[in-house]
């Protein structure tokens, strides 16, 4: 079956953003570009055409981490499903759902009814995938979440099965900070019922080529990538950025064990962006920071899924321990916090 817009039988939508007024004033982007040094968003980079473009990254011959964790994934899968029995599947960023794939065929053996909530900010993707899943699983239930992680991890509907997990795959955890972290587990905590799953993906530290060549491909797909989130401000915000005037930057920062990916202005330039009756000006040189991936240390990783009450129950790695893959149960804040 092609995906089409045409709805199914088996498919419900829930827009989260649609009833927030703020979603369109574009207030983080007036923020980080009059701060210094300017940053944008990596919300941004999700237009469709961002999405279809991160998709042709995770087959790129340098980008390891889409690979590797799906080695992971196909190797313990069984060990996945033993650990959480039967459950529906909520997926944070679910893009394509190509390793989902991997988790539905199993959990479809169990013969028990088949639930997935797709969550991201890219309606077209999340769409033709869902279409395309429901395909290929005739017994798959699909409640695709169109929204940010935030609002969507708020606003999930009641579980449709006993168990519930919630998967964060390709390390997307990375692109946060110590506090944006911070929040993001938490909001996780508070989204799952004691007893339920957190399966997270997460990038390792690992010699620095292997990091900078995995961000600056040889074809120029992630420059691309990098460069489609000022071709989305100006679609979505009648801005007048030239592509052309920026390049792709991206190089390991040591200190922090972090991927920082910017845009580097190639000349002195005067951009506006007329919806949010925004001009900023940029010397030749300076950069527009986008995005951070930070490599993780698993020891501190799993102290910190702890003190949010997401124990660790089992970590999986490839073999050269690139790629983490960590199956957390959520665990009782108090007495009264446990059914």
């Amino acid at each position: 079956m092609n995906a089409t817009s045409t709805e199914h039988d088996r498919l419900r939508w829930i827009t989260v953003d649609k009833d927030l007024p703020t979603i369109d004033r574009g207030e983080d982007i007036i923020a980080g570009l009059r701060s210094t040094p300017k940053t944008l968003p990596p919300r941004y980079f999700y237009d469709d055409r961002g999405s279809e473009l991160f998709e042709q990254i995770t087959d790129l011959p340098e980008y390891y981490p889409t690979r590797t964790e799906q080695a992971i994934l196909d190797t313990y899968v069984s060990e996945i499903i033993e650990l959480t029995g039967a459950c529906e599947i909520v997926e944070l960023g679910s893009g394509s759902s190509r390793k989902t794939h991997t988790l539905l065929t199993a959990y479809s053996q169990l013969d028990n009814p088949l639930h997935y909530y797709p969550i991201d900010v890219s309606a077209g993707i999340l769409r033709s995938t869902a279409l395309e899943l429901l395909a290929t699983y005739p017994q798959l239930n699909v409640c695709g979440v169109a929204g940010t992680y935030e609002r969507a991890l708020a606003k999930l509907p009641p579980r449709m099965v006993e168990n519930r997990m919630l998967m964060f795959l390709g390390s997307t955890m990375g692109n946060m900070d110590d506090r944006s972290c911070d929040l993001f587990l938490t909001q996780v905590q508070q989204a799952l019922q004691p007893g339920e799953f957190f399966l997270l993906g997460v990038d390792l530290q690992k010699p620095i080529a292997v990091l900078e060549a995995a961000y600056n491909d040889a074809q120029g797909v992630t420059a691309a990538f990098n460069l489609n989130m000022l071709q989305h401000l100006n679609d979505r915000f009648d801005g007048n950025f030239n592509l052309d005037n920026f390049a792709h930057y991206a190089f390991f920062n040591p200190v922090a064990s972090q991927i920082e990916m910017h845009l580097k202005s190639l000349t002195a330039q005067t951009v506006q962006l007329k919806a949010l009756d925004l001009e900023i000006s940029l010397q030749s040189g300076e950069t527009i920071h986008t995005e951070i991936s930070r490599k993780f240390h698993l020891p501190t990783l799993s102290d910190t899924l702890t003190t949010h009450a997401l124990q660790p129950l089992k970590i999986w790695t490839d073999p050269q321990s690139w790629f983490g893959l960590i199956l957390c149960q959520r665990q009782c804040l108090l007495a009264g916090d446990c059914p």
